[in-house]
């Protein structure tokens, strides 16, 4: 379904004038055919009122109604959202690589069915986006700055490795710092930063600033943080021979997408890795932009004009 509004929402109050042209329409036509049956016998309706047209005498007024309706819709400037491909902008893609992304409840690994998703959809982004690349464990580092260079990116995500820990706030923090450092003063004054994170972890942080802290700072610069919790709840790892838990932290990753007006991504598998992904490169990738459709209106007025010349004629030549 598309979502239409208006520039000018007061007009469509016309379509109440138009509605009572179609009722005083239906009215006369009622009114003489009332008069008919009243003054004549029914058997003499056909020679006294003969209706030769039948229906079609009452398709041009409907077309003509409905292109008075089309021309006060028109009118109102309609307008719909359409997405069009960003050509400029940075997302900085932050990537868990603690401990628990070894595990293999999702194959062949977390990891590996990350770094694939990963380097995917840095392929996929348009090519006029920065991309940049953190990694996070006990510790964030950032191994590309935002660049258009892609390739280089998805070299930078083939290399990536664990460690110990889980540092998600710092991780998230370091992120918006390579988005200040990367986009102009005014820019980042404008109120309109064409920029986002991407955030994928699949476990709980551990060390470090809290992440909502900072994702209330990330809602303050107005940078949206999608979050994608990564991992089932059955996934495991051995540490120091013991099998520990692994599950992704849902509701911290809900939180930091709905305190920042991101979007939120469970991914259980392969798969739902690359299906959110997809759904992300469309929202990095794209803006919203209204478009004015008001010729679409008026030139649906216009063939309703044209379909009801050929019948008004007709019942006009009747009427001579």
């Amino acid at each position: 379904m598309i979502a239409m509004s208006f520039l000018h929402p007061g007009r469509l109050w016309l379509l109440f004038a138009v509605v009572a042209v179609a009722a005083g329409y239906v009215a006369i036509h009622l009114r003489h055919r009332r008069a008919v049956a009243q003054y004549t016998s029914t058997h003499l309706h056909s020679s006294i009122a003969p209706d030769r047209l039948g229906w079609r005498r009452h398709v041009a007024p409907i077309l003509a109604a409905g292109a008075l309706g089309l021309i006060v819709v028109g009118l109102a400037q309609p307008v719909h959202a359409v997405q069009v491909p960003r050509d400029e902008g940075v997302v900085v893609l932050t990537v868990d690589v603690s401990a628990s992304m070894t595990a293999n409840d999702i194959e062949p690994s977390r990891i590996q069915a990350a770094i694939a998703g990963a380097s995917k959809f840095v392929q996929q982004v348009p090519d006029g986006i920065q991309v940049g690349l953190i990694a996070f464990d006990g510790t964030a580092r950032v191994l590309v700055d935002p660049t258009t260079d892609h390739a280089s990116v998805i070299n930078a995500v083939k290399t990536l490795s664990t460690g110990p820990r889980t540092a998600t706030g710092d991780a998230l923090e370091t992120a918006l710092g390579t988005i200040r450092s990367t986009l102009s003063a005014d820019v980042l004054k404008s109120g309109d930063i064409p920029a986002s994170v991407v955030l994928l972890s699949d476990g709980y942080e551990t060390v470090g600033r809290p992440v909502l802290e900072v994702a209330q700072e990330a809602k303050q610069l107005g940078v949206p943080v999608t979050t994608i919790a990564y991992g089932t709840p059955s996934g495991t790892v051995m540490v120091q021979g013991q099998i520990v838990d692994v599950p992704a932290d849902t509701t911290t990753m809900s939180q930091i997408a709905q305190i920042t007006g991101g979007k939120y991504y469970e991914a259980a598998s392969a798969s739902d890795l690359e299906k959110a992904y997809t759904d992300i490169k469309t929202v990095v990738g794209y803006r919203t932009e209204p478009r004015e459709v008001t010729r679409s209106f008026l030139g649906g007025a216009l063939a309703f004009l044209l379909l009801g010349t050929p019948f008004a004629f007709v019942r006009s030549a009747r009427a001579l």
